[in-house]
Parts: structure tokens; C-alpha cells; sequence
């Protein structure tokens, strides 16, 4: 089975980090065309001639994209047996056709539609828009968790397409170089991997933050981002930020993977205070690094961590945050991460159903 997968969103936060974890099973196993960028490609064609690299710069989410991608590609694409894509953009032509061959997408979440308040109306409009596309057009989708695949069904007409759950995982790159941290070698950082979105939590934890601190907590909190990013985009944070002694707070700036990895390793505590989720992936990274975890009670995070060393609070409630904080404090390493969420175990589900619903 030939597979033309498009590869355009790696290096574009999560989704790209999705899509890198399960190539080296794509290309494996079958015969690929990569769409995207050369760079982001080479190091996937590994010698072996399975692998063909098509460049492609057209803009995902594109008005290119959507209404004229280049026939030559679509044409290297339809001469493959399926396309794969890691997100709900697929290219396509107002005239003169698309994509003929089966189409498998994958929908992360749908926070825009039960959050509408993140875009806005016309936003929210169109992300509905390109997820129910995405639908009509596909034969499956993938989604990382049963939490997400019960909001897909509950906000897009799905009929008799199938949603098949592909969990989201550690990349094996994370955990290379295993050298770990002993216990009296971490510093006392309580570490936030996240944006401003309300629905992140930031607010709650510097609420929390400044609780725990108030009853003796010394550690300080450690922000991956750039200060203007939080500072700038909400009045009540950057007040919160104002009401905190500088010392007590630090940015990162924009880091590497390697970078957020020695982050992980060295930090005391990862805090992940998230009123909604898809799947929530810097818990599962910091449990990868024998780092301990305080996360909210929200369902998804039950779901994907209920019986793991993790530390639970309720979602929304500061004070509840900052007793849990002072408690895990105290908490010796978590054990090493078991494999129940791998790439390679998600790569054989989706290989497993493509080759079904194909009959291949």
C-alpha cells in the first residue's frame, strides 16, 4: 500500500509532534509520499527507496489550498492508495477536482466549538466549516482520546463515519538520552507548558500559585513562553503578574524540544491547570522525565491519566490548587512511565483500520 501523507504542519506545535511520532512507522511499513518541506523530510527517508518526497509549500488553511492546489501534486497524490492527513485541512481545487483516492484526517479537539469565545463568531464559523469538510470528505477520523471523539460526534454530523482513537504519545526523541534527575538535583521550579487561552488556566494557578506561597511554598513558577505574549494579551493575568515579587516568576522565551525536555528534568513540579483538553501532552512528557504532576480533575485528563502517579485537583478551584501544590511538594520521583501511550501502538491502529476500510 503506497500512502501519501502530508506532512506541511510538522514543526507547528502539537500536531507537528503528532505526525513526527508516527512516521518512522508510516515509512516503516509502506511505501509514502511526504508532502512538505524538504528539510522537515530528509531525515524520515532513511536510505531506503520506499520513500519519496514531494515539495510542497503551499500554506495549510490556504485559499491555495482550498481552491487551487497545483494538479501536479494532487495528481502525485491520487497515484497513491490513500491520503493521510495529520490535521482536518485537505487541498483540493475549485475546478477540475481533488483528492480521489480514500481520505483519512485526524480532528485533535474541537475546543473552538465548545469554546466559541476563543474566535468569535465568524472563527468559530469557519473552524466548523473545515471540521465538517473534513468529515464529508474523509473515510475515518482519527482523534486522540475518547473525551474529543465524543465532542467531534457531538458538534459534527459524523453519519456512518467511523472515529477511531489514535492516543497521543511520547516521541522516542523525548526520551533518548535517559540520563534522568535524581531527586536533590532538581530545583524548586513549578514549571507551566502552555498559552493565555482562558481555557489553559493560567489565571487559576497564579491564584493558587500566590495561595501556596502564602502558606510557606518556596519554589518559584516557571513560564515556557515569552513574557510579552502573557503579560500583553489579558489585563487579570498581567495583574496577577504585577501582584507576584519578580522573583518569585520567570519566562523562558521560545525553547527547543531539548530545551523543554532539560526543563522537564530539572523542575520540581510540572503544573497543568487546564479547564479543556484533546488529549494534554506536557503531563505525559513530564511523567516521561521522572517528573512529578499536578493536573485539574477535567474528563479528559481522567481518562488518559486517571491510574498514573499524578497528583488531581478540581478544575477551577484555586485553593483546592494550592493544597495539592504544597502536597505533591513532598512527593518522592514517580516510577518510570510505562508504554501504554506509544506511537507505535497508535501507527498500528491506524494501519490496522486504513487496510479495513480499504479491503487492502
Amino acid at each position: 500500500m503506497k500512502l501519501a501523507i502530508d506532512c506541511r504542519m510538522i514543526g507547528s506545535g502539537g500536531i507537528g509532534t503528532y505526525l513526527c511520532g508516527l512516521l518512522p512507522y508510516f515509512v516503516e511499513n509502506h511505501q509514502c509520499l511526504l508532502l512538505g518541506r524538504e528539510a522537515d523530510l530528509e531525515e524520515f527517508r532513511g536510505g531506503t527507496s520506499s520513500v519519496e518526497i514531494l515539495p510542497c509549500h503551499v500554506e495549510p488553511f490556504s485559499l491555495k489550498e482550498l481552491f487551487c492546489f497545483p494538479s501536479d501534486m494532487l495528481q502525485a497524490i491520487n497515484s497513491c492508495d490513500v491520503y493521510y492527513t495529520p490535521y482536518c485541512n485537505i487541498p483540493g481545487r475549485l475546478f477540475g477536482g481533488g483528492i480521489k483516492v480514500p481520505i483519512f484526517s485526524t480532528i485533535h479537539d474541537v475546543v473552538f466549538l465548545d469554546i466559541p469565545e476563543l474566535a468569535g463568531g465568524l472563527g468559530t464559523a469557519v473552524r466548523r466549516w473545515f471540521y465538517q469538510q473534513a468529515v464529508n470528505k474523509s473515510r475515518c477520523i482519527f482523534t486522540v482520546s475518547q473525551f474529543s471523539a465524543g465532542r467531534i460526534r457531538s458538534h459534527l454530523n459524523c453519519g456512518a463515519v467511523p472515529l477511531v482513537v489514535t492516543y497521543n504519545a511520547v516521541p522516542h526523541w523525548f526520551t533518548q538520552e535517559d540520563r534522568g534527575c535524581r531527586q536533590g538535583e532538581r530545583n524548586q521550579d513549578l514549571l507551566f507548558v502552555g498559552n493565555i487561552k482562558a481555557h489553559k488556566g493560567l489565571h487559576i494557578l497564579l491564584e493558587g500559585f500566590t495561595l501556596a506561597r502564602q502558606r510557606g511554598l518556596a519554589g518559584r513558577l516557571v513560564i515556557v513562553g515569552n513574557a510579552s505574549n502573557f503579560r500583553t494579551g489579558d489585563k487579570g493575568i498581567l495583574e496577577r503578574f504585577q501582584a507576584l515579587p519578580e522573583e518569585a516568576f520567570s519566562f523562558t522565551g521560545r525553547v527547543s524540544d531539548s530545551q523543554l525536555r532539560d526543563l522537564y528534568r530539572q523542575c520540581r513540579l510540572l503544573v497543568q491547570p487546564s479547564l479543556y483538553e484533546g488529549f494534554g501532552m506536557p503531563p505525559l512528557e513530564a511523567l516521561s522525565q521522572g517528573t512529578n504532576v499536578v493536573l485539574s480533575d477535567i474528563p479528559v485528563f481522567q481518562e488518559i491519566y486517571h491510574d498514573l502517579p499524578v497528583t488531581f485537583f478540581k478544575a477551577g478551584d484555586s485553593a483546592d490548587l494550592a493544597d495539592k501544590l504544597l502536597e505533591a511538594w513532598k512527593l518522592p520521583p514517580p516510577p518510570p512511565l510505562d508504554s501504554r501511550y506509544s506511537f507505535k501502538r497508535s501507527a498500528d491502529i491506524i494501519f490496522r483500520t486504513v487496510s479495513e476500510i480499504c479491503g487492502k
